[in-house]
């Protein structure tokens, strides 16, 4: 093809379809730089459909999947199953991995850890969550989440974007789309990961775990680093002092603008607003990233960790920091949750890293008056088996993984405290009583949000996407 032909075909066809998308471009656009760039259109958002019982999200992802019987899911009958064989009637012929699917058998491991009951609530939880034990009258424990995914990666992204095929949106992501921005100097959405004491070299995340998938770039997470400058790029270099800065900023907007004006694309109203957002987070995160200026008794509050960088107790109060901020949601990733072997050992150091700043983060929203208004969740991307990986002892055992029940918890906004909901066999095995899939959680946490899950959807290669896919029931007996 004739190249002047070639270049006139794809420059129409970039304005054929940029254009039907400046909307799209100019809603982000208005949402980040604080500018009625919509008008009218913007009062006639769909988003909340109905007052909301949270603002904001605080999710800690516990990356690996915590072992439920040995932290939640207390079950004493296996004492006296210690290594007995897993009863056929019980596994039912499910799916195992192929790190357990060679085993000769598979022997009973009841937990070694001792189990009260706590608070008015009596809930059971391990001797290895002193802390969140202490808290339990605030939180609903569910222990019938299930899910189709076995295996790590796909087990993540169905968490995380509604599919276990990377691709899709994150849940933060679906909600910077939907409600748009509570403050422009910050992003609406941060993700920070932390490793475990447990198991330092635990499975690897990826960025695309908070990435925005085909929405629009703006609604993408934005990393802070444990690392160095809490975001890339955070400070100017020798010699560029906040008027050049401000000065060569206005030179490539105008550029971009004539660029957006001619083509209609709107990545490029995007870059405009990133690179204003980039701007005014030169200002916002390093006064929210300096914790010097909490006071002694916060600090002891969430624990030892709590001035090491880039640890989970840190990023607890970074996370209570940005939501002070109005930041939408915030999501931290704590790796080191897979025990195949050495359980007994790794766990405690997973659970020293989050038991007390995970208590001390409730507490502290609760007592600055924003448990009210910001919904938190705790919890990983499946369970593990009551069978041992490997060798059994007295003294030490591994676990695989286990899809078909395992435990979270949610606390704050929209939430009922001191309850337990759902309930799993004898052998924490199947579930017996209200299972929650994966779906249902994001439904209702959407619900808790103002938003309609059948609703909130955007349309991708022909069709409408939507977190919850065409899947998704609202668990409505543990909203309050």
């Amino acid at each position: 093809m004739d190249p002047l032909k070639q270049s006139r075909l794809l420059m129409n066809r970039r304005q054929f379809f940029g254009k039907t998308a400046t909307g799209i471009g100019a809603a982000a656009l208005s949402g980040l730089m604080g500018s009625d760039l919509l008008g009218a259109q913007a009062a006639i958002s769909p988003f909340p459909n109905f007052p909301a019982k949270a603002k904001r999200v605080i999710y800690l992802f516990q990356s690996g999947a915590p072992s439920q019987m040995d932290l939640f899911d207390y079950k004493p009958n296996m004492a006296t199953q210690f290594d007995a064989d897993l009863p056929e009637s019980i596994r039912k012929g499910q799916r195992l991995t192929g790190m357990t699917s060679g085993q000769k058998r598979f022997p009973i491991a009841p937990s070694i850890f001792d189990f009260k009951q706590h608070g008015q609530s009596g809930a059971w939880v391990s001797e290895l969550m002193p802390n969140i034990a202490r808290v339990s009258d605030k939180l609903c424990y569910i222990k019938s989440m299930y899910t189709e995914a076995i295996n790590h990666d796909p087990a993540i992204t169905f968490f995380q974007t509604g599919s276990q095929i990377a691709g899709r949106p994150s849940i933060g992501s679906w909600l910077s789309y939907g409600l748009g921005s509570m403050n422009k100097d910050l992003p609406d959405f941060v993700a920070m990961i932390s490793s475990g004491s447990g198991r330092p070299a635990g499975q690897p995340l990826y960025d695309r775990l908070w990435g925005s998938g085909f929405l629009p770039t703006i609604h993408q997470g934005v990393k802070f680093r444990g690392i160095g400058d809490p975001v890339l790029y955070l400070n100017d270099p020798d010699g560029v002092d906040r008027a050049t800065r401000r000065r060569m900023l206005d030179d490539v907007n105008a550029i971009n603008q004539k660029s957006l004006e001619h083509f209609g694309d709107p990545e490029i109203s995007t870059r405009i607003s990133q690179y204003e957002l980039a701007y005014r987070m030169q200002a916002s995160v390093p006064e929210l990233t300096n914790i010097d200026e909490e006071p002694e008794s916060v600090l002891e509050a969430y624990g030892p960790d709590a001035r090491r960088k880039g640890s989970y107790a840190h990023n607890c109060i970074l996370a209570r920091r940005l939501i002070e901020r109005n930041v939408r949601f915030v999501q931290l990733f704590h790796m080191g949750w897979d025990q195949h072997k050495s359980l007994p050992k790794q766990i405690k150091g997973q659970c020293y890293d989050t038991d007390q700043p995970t208590a001390a983060l409730i507490e502290d929203l609760e007592q600055r008056g924003m448990l009210e208004d910001t919904l938190v969740i705790w919890g990983g991307e499946f369970g593990r088996t009551i069978y041992s990986q490997g060798t059994l002892t007295q003294t030490n055992y591994g676990r695989d993984h286990h899809p078909r029940c395992f435990t979270i918890f949610m606390a704050g906004a929209g939430i009922k405290p001191g309850m337990t909901y759902g309930a799993t066999d004898d052998f924490c095995y199947n579930i017996t009583e209200n299972p929650v899939h994966v779906h249902d959680l994001h439904a209702t946490i959407l619900h808790i949000l103002g938003i309609d899950h059948e609703r909130l959807t955007y349309k991708f290669q022909g069709r409408r996407f939507r977190l919850t896919d065409v899947h998704g029931h609202i668990v409505k007996d543990i909203v309050a």
